[in-house]
């Protein structure tokens, strides 16, 4: 197994020879080897690349200077792909036109136009996400593996005009994690088991995995992940990251393989709030496809500009209490967190109780209606002839007459949902009316109204258990389904390590708060700067 030398928070790898490197994906472009020496490979693999744990504020700077290029920066991504990329298995495609794309970016440069603090920067894609490139928009189901649509998300769209170069697409829990409760996060048909870098028996939750274990094991600069509840916090969280899951209706969802029109958003995931906040400018905007984003022009702004060290000095939190006693681990680096919050100026009002049932009875109802219906509607925007199933009804007949998709667990959640009754149905109206009040009006809303709180905190979850994909997850508690259920922002930032794992602290606001979420975080991680680049054991322990 190949080891990483962690020299002063930059990544360098040990001498791998190029004819020892790990086959490329399909779509990694062939001319990443046959365009050096063999000696040059060697050198390019000995050395690995300064960009590993460099963030996209760093890597800015560094082609501004003249130091690389943007095309030097895609070379560098691909040579640590393929000298550790196999032992984390987090990218399921690489984009054939990164290097031509990169190339453009740098004669705009020289030319004398830069686009923005994104120009030329690097970005992994959810392969839930679709973009023109020609590689398949998969959802790491065989169903989708020939869905090459040649079409951007509008969010994938808006990256590109900002600068930033597609790299490729990442692994993902199979379908976001919707088809089965018993499913292994990381896991896809199309993709296999993504692994935690942290330790690579350990799950790097989902379904966001490879967008966060590739970030994490610096495959990649940065990523966007999608979330329903908890596919973009978690694995952030797990994998010492930055995650942000925005209001919904601040990202576009168009052309993203959903679940829910209620809960689904895309969002941010780095090594930093500020790479973050620079991503979520980019992102954010109206679209006329996606009714939920017709407030976002008027709401997004320069997330970046309004960051602050300051920004939690004199202001009141909510700690969510009812969030921690999943870990006793994690509870202890979460009263650490507290206390650094308080020394940064914060005061603190602890709230001890919420009951969630209710608000998770309603959230299944509607995920299980919305998904039948949603799914239904993004097959019928694809080509029959690269994706001959148009309902949930096809889906679940192919995964039955396809051994691979339920090698590892079935598919009763799809059951479930093919079982509702439609978006018209009284049980689910009712259903998205209860979650919508009990988990905003009722519940995130009240709370900072009654604490004259302007954020809730609390432990995202805990470290990262085992993967088991004969029993499936087994989380230690979450706070994400407040958050998911009400469509309101939250923001997890790395608070610390259990035996070497990472833990991230959460910060939960109302509506359309994104700019302060970034900031109270920002404050935080620059006070305490908890993240620490993963090692890559083998398991935890001696």
């Amino acid at each position: 197994m190949k080891r990483l030398l962690l020299l002063g928070g930059a990544i360098l790898l040990l001498a791998v020879p190029a004819h020892a490197a790990p086959q490329a994906k399909p779509g990694a472009p062939a001319e990443l080897p046959a365009a050096q020496s063999e000696a040059a490979q060697d050198d390019m693999y000995a050395v690995g690349f300064i960009g590993p744990q460099s963030d996209l504020v760093e890597e800015q700077a560094q082609q501004t200077a003249g130091e690389f290029s943007a095309e030097a920066f895609v070379k560098g991504w691909l040579s640590v792909q393929h000298a550790i990329g196999s032992e984390v298995n987090a990218v399921l495609a690489f984009n054939p036109d990164a290097l031509k794309i990169a190339r453009a970016l740098d004669a705009e440069r020289k030319a004398g136009k830069v686009r923005g603090p994104l120009h030329g920067l690097s970005v992994l894609i959810k392969d839930n996400i679709e973009t023109l490139d020609p590689v398949a928009t998969t959802a790491g189901s065989l169903a989708l593996k020939d869905n090459v649509t040649g079409r951007d998300a509008p969010l994938v769209a808006r990256l590109r005009a900002a600068g930033m170069v597609v790299l490729g697409k990442a692994n993902l829990s199979e379908w976001a994690n919707i088809r089965s409760s018993r499913s292994t996060s990381g896991w896809s048909a199309v993709g296999g088991f993504t692994r935690n870098p942290y330790a690579l028996d350990r799950s790097p939750c989902g379904s966001s995995s490879g967008s966060a274990a590739a970030v994490a094991a610096g495959l990649a600069p940065a990523a966007i992940g999608t979330e329903t509840d908890g596919s973009i916090t978690c694995p952030a969280a797990m994998n010492g990251l930055v995650g942000l899951k925005p209001t919904v209706g601040l990202v576009s969802r168009t052309h993203v393989v959903p679940i829910s029109h209620s809960q689904d958003t895309a969002g941010p995931m780095t090594l930093t709030v500020r790479d973050a906040a620079l991503l979520l400018t980019a992102m954010a905007g109206s679209d006329p496809a996606d009714p939920a984003t017709q407030e976002a022009d008027a709401r997004r702004s320069d997330y970046a500009a309004g960051l602050s060290k300051d920004a939690l000095k004199g202001v009141t939190l909510a700690v969510a209490r009812f969030y921690a006693g999943g870990s006793p681990q994690t509870d202890a680096v979460f009263e650490q967190a507290l206390e650094d919050l308080k020394a940064q100026g914060a005061t603190l009002v602890e709230v001890t109780a919420f009951d969630e049932d209710a608000i998770g009875r309603a959230e299944g109802v509607v995920l299980y209606t919305e998904f039948k219906a949603d799914i239904a509607a993004y097959l019928a925007s694809t080509d029959p002839k690269k994706v001959p199933a148009r309902t949930l009804a096809d889906l679940i007949a192919f995964n039955a007459a396809t051994p691979a998709e339920t090698r590892w667990f079935g598919q009763e959640t799809f059951e479930k949902a093919q079982a509702s009754k439609g978006l018209d149905d009284p049980d689910y109206l009712k259903a998205r009316a209860d979650a919508k009040r009990l988990a905003g009006p009722e519940g995130i809303d009240r709370i900072l109204k009654e604490t004259g709180a302007v954020a809730l905190v609390a432990p995202t979850t805990g470290p990262a258990w085992t993967i088991d994909p004969v029993n499936g997850d087994h989380y230690g508690g979450s706070a994400t389904t407040l958050p998911a259920v009400a469509g309101y922002p939250h923001l997890t930032v790395p608070m610390g390590q259990v035996e070497g794992l990472p833990v991230g602290l959460s910060f939960i606001g109302p509506a359309w708060s994104e700019a302060r979420l970034l900031s109270l975080g920002y404050a935080y991680e620059q006070a305490t700067l908890r993240r620490k680049a993963p090692e890559m054991r083998e398991t935890v322990g001696p």
